[in-house]
């Protein structure tokens, strides 16, 4: 805190081990600022006292009569007092004396300036005052020094911090992109040893249903040429309930085609999202992309989700297929951990009035909303988008009605690391790597999420509660 004493001796001042509370945002406020002050009207003699008992102290705050009125700093002050004369002229007259011949432009911060704002700030002073100290308004009012060693010493901690907090994030992205490819290849591996006996089974399927109707068709035409059925085959048709085989032996084999064609569908959707590796970027359905990704997420929606789809007319989009399968895989995922969460939650009365949903919406539109078309796409991650002529714009809206997120977290969500969900299911990845693979189509991901009540009792269930927007570019060389 500034101080306003009139002593003429400064504390000495302690240096505190900066690196193990500094963070990537912390301010000038979190250093050691020095707060010795002096009134202009006090001789030279006790600035030069305080600086000698205390080696350390870079200078003092001057005041005119409690008022900030400038700094001098320990280098500028026995610069003056060294020149001849100097102590006769300096030593016994006010420091306002002084202070006219040593006053340099001053470099003031705020308190809650970030340190590295503050360290590139004053390195862009010229040479001469490179070694000034800085002023800091710690709060309103109150002024302090800081010495640019220390700000840059911590700016240096800070660096190394910021170059191991990369360094994570590249780590942790790797293992996740291996990850994914190592899912990939196993489902790609075992859609392909289930594919072959489902096409077998899919295949015989169809000669199975003729070859039952024409058994059918003989055991009926022999029925009407025998007037008379022989006791033992009237015994034999009794045991095995002939009639009602006939009747159920249709509806069997048809419920075997049904099933037959629905593996065939998740094989192939399981396919789709195997080519999760693929850096080409190829022309798709992004409707395929969000069925293979509901296929692999089928046994988790059928703790009571419901799926609602709004297709509308999309052309094929130029993109990366296999990443863009993730990133419909990792907003889905969160929003039926959301949803799943909130229903574990409820009291059993009030989940009789809420179902669970998720809504998919696509479309294309012709031009961007104005306020994602004042952003640019390199903007929104650390990555280089793509270059192209931009035709149109795909949007694909992945809703859910579940509780919403907070509004103090909205501008956290997409940073790497940060997760609301406890240790062991969360990495703090997914929504980080999301945001990345739609910069690098060039595209945009806006998110929409009210605030809702904190009780459940009381909030609006047929309202949405999260919304993301996918919007993908649409190309002229497609």
């Amino acid at each position: 805190m500034l101080a306003t004493s009139t002593s003429t001796m400064a504390a000495p001042a302690v240096l505190p081990n900066l690196a193990a509370s500094l963070n990537l945002e912390s301010t000038l406020n979190d250093l050691c600022l020095s707060c010795f002050a002096m009134d202009l009207s006090q001789p030279g003699i006790e600035l030069a006292q305080a600086l000698e008992a205390d080696p350390l102290l870079p200078g003092a705050v001057l005041l005119d009569r409690g008022a900030f009125a400038g700094l001098l700093s320990r280098r500028r002050f026995f610069k003056h007092l060294s020149r001849q004369y100097g102590p006769e002229l300096f030593l016994h007259r006010p420091l306002r004396v002084m202070y006219q011949y040593a006053h340099v432009p001053l470099l003031v911060l705020s308190g809650s300036t970030l340190v590295v704002q503050a360290g590139r700030a004053a390195l862009e002073r010229s040479p001469d005052l490179l070694y000034e100290p800085l002023a800091v308004e710690s709060q309103e009012g109150c002024y302090c020094l800081l010495d640019v060693h220390q700000l840059l010493v911590a700016q240096s901690q800070i660096h190394e911090l910021a170059m191991q907090r990369i360094q994570e994030q590249t780590r942790a992205q790797v293992i996740q992109a291996e990850k994914m490819a190592s899912l990939g290849r196993m489902v790609a591996g075992i859609s392909h040893e289930i594919k072959n006996p489902v096409n077998f089974i899919s295949g015989n399927v169809v000669y199975l249903t003729q070859y039952t109707r024409d058994l059918i068709e003989l055991v009926t035409a022999y029925e009407a040429l025998l007037p008379e059925i022989p006791e033992t085959l009237q015994q034999l048709r009794s045991t095995m309930e002939f009639d009602f085989l006939r009747e159920d032996l249709p509806k069997l084999i048809d419920s075997m085609a049904i099933g037959a064609d629905k593996l065939k569908k998740t094989v192939a959707g399981l396919q789709s999202f195997s080519h999760v590796g693929s850096e080409t970027f190829k022309a798709a359905d992004l409707h395929d992309c969000i069925e293979s990704t509901l296929i692999v997420l089928n046994n988790r929606l059928r703790e009571g989700v419901e799926v609602i789809r709004t297709y509308g007319e999309l052309p094929l989009v130029a993109c990366q297929s296999g990443h863009l399968s993730q990133v419909f895989m990792n907003l889905l995922a969160n929003a039926v951990d959301a949803l799943l969460e909130v229903q574990n939650q409820i009291p059993p009365l009030e989940r009789q009035r809420w179902q669970p949903t998720i809504m998919i919406r696509t479309q294309c539109m012709d031009e961007l909303p104005a306020d994602l078309a004042a952003i640019e796409p390199a903007s929104i991650a650390a990555v280089e988008p793509r270059t192209m002529d931009v035709t149109g714009w795909v949007m694909v809206e992945i809703a859910d009605n579940g509780p919403g997120i907070p509004e103090a977290i909205q501008t956290k969500i997409f940073e790497t690391f940060f997760t609301t969900k406890p240790i062991g299911k969360g990495t703090g990845l997914g929504l980080a790597i999301t945001h990345e693979i739609i910069a690098r189509h060039g595209g945009h991901l806006r998110l929409r999420s009210p605030r809702w009540p904190e009780t459940y009792p009381d909030r609006p269930f047929d309202l949405p509660g999260t919304s993301f927007e996918v919007w993908l570019p649409l190309t002229a060389d497609l």
